[in-house]
């Protein structure tokens, strides 16, 4: 019984530790961006005397925060429904399909997760330079590109938990496929949806790599684009820099508080229906 107690405190020892190490950046980053620069330099680590809100107001005069913020969600709104409509359209009929040939799609669809970005971003760029489509749009189609074998993957699982005499039901009363599918089918992917809409929106929304090397005009730059270019301006003003990292990170933060009781439900409802 000793022993169990022992265990029990040294979990809970170890999960406040792990803890307290995970949040540390985060705060770091919030208590700096209320300092003054001197304050900064002097104790990073301190609470700040008094909180300098004219930093936030600095920060989003120069960062073009309502062009930014309107670039990164239109974008990531896009790619998001892009990605969930066609991931379970491909996966809806190459789990349905019985055929040697869906089963070679889908392994190329989830072989397709272990290729790093690094490895196909020169060509790809260059290859989308040639037919000018380096922009927002082709951002987009990009997202979409990299984003379908997780969406494949998750969806092909989830729909192996749903029978296919529904499918067959719905035949035999007249339904298209596509009506099948969309009227059917995709509502009870609502789990899936939401477990893949969580985890892409919090890449695509903080992804610099890609936009950096497709979006080259001014007007059209992402927030995590601006806060590079922002950081590269005011390289001494940390406090400055704090801020705009805060209003950057802070959408996305929210989300996913918002979201994680929808997450969790969602991965408890997709392991009973596996």
């Amino acid at each position: 019984m000793k022993k169990r107690y022992v265990q029990k405190y040294l979990l809970t020892f170890l999960g406040i530790v792990l803890s307290l190490i995970w949040i540390s950046p985060f705060y770091i980053i919030l208590v700096n961006s209320f300092k003054t620069k001197l304050e900064l330099f002097t104790n990073t680590l301190s609470l700040p005397k008094s909180l300098m809100l004219d930093n936030y107001k600095t920060a989003a005069a120069n960062l073009n925060l309502s062009e930014a913020f309107s670039n990164t969600l239109i974008i990531t709104v896009f790619s998001i429904l892009i990605i969930a409509i066609f991931s379970s359209m491909t996966a809806y009929a190459l789990q349905r399909v019985k055929r040697k040939s869906s089963v070679i799609i889908y392994m190329i669809f989830t072989v397709a997760m272990l290729i790093p970005f690094q490895s196909v971003m020169i060509p790809l760029v260059a290859e989308f330079g040639k037919f000018h489509f380096l922009t927002r749009s082709g951002l987009v189609f990009m997202y979409l590109g990299f984003g379908s074998s997780l969406g494949v993957f998750l969806y092909y699982g989830a729909l192996k938990g749903i029978p296919t005499s529904l499918d067959e039901a719905a035949l035999i009363d007249g339904c298209s496929r596509f009506r099948i599918y969309w009227n059917i089918i995709l509502p009870l992917l609502n789990p899936t949806t939401i477990t893949l809409a969580v985890l892409d929106i919090m890449w695509i929304w903080n992804d610099y790599l890609l936009p950096s090397l497709v979006i080259n005009k001014v007007g059209s730059r992402t927030l995590p684009l601006m806060i590079f270019y922002f950081f590269s301006q005011y390289t001494k003003q940390w406090n400055l820099g704090m801020a705009g990292l805060t209003i950057a990170i802070l959408p996305v933060v929210i989300f996913y508080f918002l979201a994680q009781r929808k997450l969790v439900t969602a991965i408890i409802a997709g392991a009973v229906k596996q």
